[in-house]
């Protein structure tokens, strides 16, 4: 370095302090709509960066999956274990609508029923509805003791499992192949279909806590708003709480009122 030069004091920084901004300005809430099958419709909100020149807030909506608690959607606390991942299919101002994506059962719940001197028996099947959707069910089941049973275990044989899964999967695929999607969902939240296998298992071994413990959709068929809209609107089921009969109230002369 050359004598009296200092290196770099006569020239300026580059680039001054940038000043913070908060970045929620720039974001915008969604609420997310569930489908009418539930009783809770306004399930929550969801949080986007808003729409900058091709960057469009929409676009980067749709394909999201929420987890929610069936006992918050349909307000039934016993429902507390299961739970459901819709996936949001289409925005409408600023409502995300929401399709069934998916069912699960908490961690506690399954581990609760998984106990000693039992025999635990599982299945899945690939199942496809009318309306295209390939579904894949797991279902899961443990063996019990005969009544009047002195014996402490309750172990199934291999050929009995194999049989009580056979009847797992028939089950399973008739209750996906009989009917829509919607039709399913339906019947998975009423839980059922466990007692179901358990009646037709009976004749093979005893079983109990059969559930069916999780729910994947696999396969999609393509984008329709109409069929969308049907998951949106009240089937009409729904008639309301029923009101007390009014009774006409009878007018006594000299109480005021006209005869």
């Amino acid at each position: 370095m050359a004598i009296g030069k200092n290196k770099r004091l006569t020239k300026s920084k580059k680039g001054g302090k940038k000043k913070a901004v908060d970045p929620f300005l720039k974001k915008e809430w969604y609420k997310l709509v569930a489908p009418s099958i539930f009783s809770k419709k306004e399930c929550g909100k969801t949080i986007i960066t808003k729409t900058q020149g091709q960057k469009i807030a929409s676009d980067g909506l749709k394909g999201r999956v929420i987890e929610l608690s069936l006992a918050d959607l349909n307000e039934n606390e016993a429902m507390s274990y299961r739970k459901v991942k819709l996936c949001v299919e289409d925005v409408q101002g600023y409502n995300c609508l929401l399709n069934f994506h998916g069912m699960d059962m908490t961690r506690d719940k399954l581990c609760s029923l998984i106990k000693k001197k039992q025999s635990i028996i599982e299945a899945n099947v690939d199942a496809r509805t009318t309306d295209g959707y390939i579904v894949r069910m797991f279902c899961i089941a443990f063996t019990k003791k005969q009544d009047d049973q002195l014996k402490e275990t309750c172990y199934a044989k291999s050929a009995k499992g194999k049989a009580i899964r056979g009847k797992m999967v028939s089950t399973m695929a008739a209750l996906a192949g009989k009917g829509d999607l919607k039709t399913l969902v339906k019947a998975l939240i009423a839980g059922t279909t466990g007692e179901e296998i358990e009646r037709e298992a009976s004749s093979i071994f005893p079983i109990k806590d059969c559930y069916i413990r999780k729910v994947k959709v696999i396969k999609k068929p393509k984008f329709d708003v109409t069929a969308l809209m049907e998951w949106h609107t009240d089937d009409g089921t729904d008639v309301g709480a029923s009101v007390a009969p009014v009774v006409a109230e009878e007018l006594v002369a000299g109480s005021g009122g006209r005869l």
